[in-house]
């Protein structure tokens, strides 16, 4: 395959459903998939249709990522019984953690300033309870535990959290198009506050003005000045492209290769 030099070193987003229809394409491509538990999959899935696929890229040889839910859920939530339904399915999708043996598991922090500011240490302890669970979970089955920004503008509610969970299992996960497109903050008002932390990217592009998931280098994200802060920095991120069609697929491995973002350094 043209890209396998990029494909045996990051990891391509797949929604679970997705990843189960689109399986062969999946194992005779070779692609590392970062399997989404979003949706009701948690709910309608035995755990033998989960292992299943699991064995199947374990038979291939492919290692994987877990993404946990992230819609609806309030990990943080002031109500209790929003926050037990919240905790409870974020379990559920870290319980497969011992099927897919995966590198990593990324949930959402979920800090909204329009809403959490208000009682941020309410929120904060909420949702620090919550991660640590998460945390040991992911640990005890060998997964590096990662939280993602989503609407945040600055990392200071992220490098609180990491300074509150003090493990070297918890790392933070940089998706670059929600900076951009819910943010509306550069990658540099991140870094190098959140260098200490970075264990996972999210690249995909957009224009700043909503979640488009483009292929890099088809929006207005800066991948060459932001790369070479890495190289430059000695950072070793995991890499999960998150192209939302087969054609941005091919086209965000094109982009990657076109970039050399694979070299010697990552």
């Amino acid at each position: 395959m043209k890209y396998r030099r990029i494909t045996s070193r990051c990891f391509i987003s797949f929604p679970f459903h997705r990843l189960k229809q689109e399986l062969d394409f999946v194992l005779a491509n070779r692609l590392q998939p970062e399997i989404s538990l979003e949706g009701d999959c948690l709910y309608t899935t035995s755990i033998q249709e989960f292992k299943e696929i699991a064995a199947a890229l374990a038979a291939t040889g492919l290692a994987c990522t877990l993404h946990a839910p992230f819609f609806d859920l309030a990990p943080g939530a002031l109500d209790e019984k929003i926050l037990a339904a919240s905790r409870a399915k974020l379990e559920l999708a870290a319980r497969l953690i011992s099927v897919f043996r995966p590198v990593s598991m990324v949930c959402h922090l979920g800090y909204e300033k329009n809403k959490h500011s208000y009682k941020e240490e309410a929120w904060f302890a909420a949702s620090l309870a919550t991660w640590r669970k998460l945390l040991a979970l992911a640990q005890s089955g060998g997964a590096i535990f990662m939280l993602e920004n989503t609407y945040e503008s600055d990392p200071v509610r992220h490098q609180r959290m990491f300074t509150a969970l003090a493990s070297p299992m918890a790392g933070f996960c940089f998706d670059v198009g929600h900076t951009m497109a819910f943010g509306k903050s550069p990658w540099q008002d991140w870094f190098p506050a959140m260098a200490p932390w970075l264990g996972q990217l999210h690249l995909h592009d957009n224009h700043g003005e909503r979640d488009e998931h483009l292929a890099p280098g088809r929006g207005d994200f800066d991948f060459a000045g932001f790369f070479a802060y890495l190289r430059d920095n000695g950072l070793n991120p995991i890499i999960t492209l998150e192209p939302h069609s087969e054609t941005d697929l091919w086209e965000s491995l094109e982009a990657l290769d076109r970039m050399d973002i694979m070299n010697s350094t990552f």
